[in-house]
């Protein structure tokens, strides 16, 4: 009984790094390669006789390497590009907002007019991508004031929603400003456009774009920044420049 009570101490003593040790089989001796012929392991090392994968490094050659053979890469005509600087606008028309403002699922007012947020919230559509284009399908069933601020609306579009008493206003959007709009953050300074073709979008009353003088002045939200911002980015058309000083220079 003795006896027993000793292996049972022993087994269940305490843990320690003195007594810490790998488990059986677990640790195998490193292969050393090279080292004669003795050693088993000598002259080719393991590797056989000559070929691409007995060369130093790892054998293989570059993924898409066809043994010097014109690659399919190559073989296959290009065409086209991509452009950097597109961008993919999620559309949304005027009937579906008209049935989600029917259903009570939508509301808008001047003050609170429905953005993006609004529109991903309720379900009108899945994901902003680069931002929301206002398009006029359906235009015919439109019957409610609609107050909206979305990135590009159509002509038609905008037709339309101010026939029937609402408001359209296009606002720029970079990818973390409508970030901060999907998820209502107000403590960053949303961006303003840099591009030349968006300046001239955003600047354009026909546009509704919202740094448009005729938009600041009828919009009843209106940042001071935006203010500053039309001036500045509409001061090139009041500059006046002499062809021939140009020309000299």
């Amino acid at each position: 009984m003795s006896t027993m009570a000793a292996a049972i101490r022993t087994r269940a003593s305490r843990i320690t790094l003195s007594n810490l040790s790998p488990n059986p089989n677990s640790q195998h001796a490193q292969k050393r390669l090279g080292r004669g012929q003795g050693s088993g392991r000598g002259g080719t090392s393991g590797r056989g006789h000559k070929g691409q994968k007995a060369r130093s490094g790892n054998g293989k050659p570059k993924a898409g390497f066809e043994g010097g053979q014109t690659p399919i890469t190559k073989r296959f005509p290009k065409r086209g590009f991509v452009n950097p600087n597109r961008k993919e606008y999620a559309p949304v028309n005027l009937d579906r907002i008209q049935h989600w403002v029917e259903q009570g699922r939508l509301h808008s007012s001047p003050e609170n007019p429905i953005t993006a947020r609004e529109l991903v919230l309720s379900g009108c559509i899945h994901n902003a991508h680069d931002g929301i284009k206002l398009l006029g399908d359906g235009a015919v069933l439109l019957n409610s004031p609609i107050h909206i601020i979305p990135s590009k609306a159509s002509k038609s579009a905008i037709k339309a929603i101010e026939a029937s008493g609402g408001s359209v206003f296009c606002k720029y959007y970079n990818p973390l400003a409508l970030r901060d709009c999907l998820k209502s953050q107000t403590d960053r300074i949303s961006a303003a456009p840099t591009r030349r073709t968006d300046i001239l979008w955003y600047t354009d009353w026909k546009n509704r774009g919202y740094l448009s003088p005729e938009a600041i002045g009828k919009m009843p939200l209106v940042e001071e920044r935006w203010k500053g911002l039309s001036k500045q980015l509409l001061a090139f058309k009041d500059q006046n420049f002499d062809a021939k000083k140009v020309k000299k220079a």
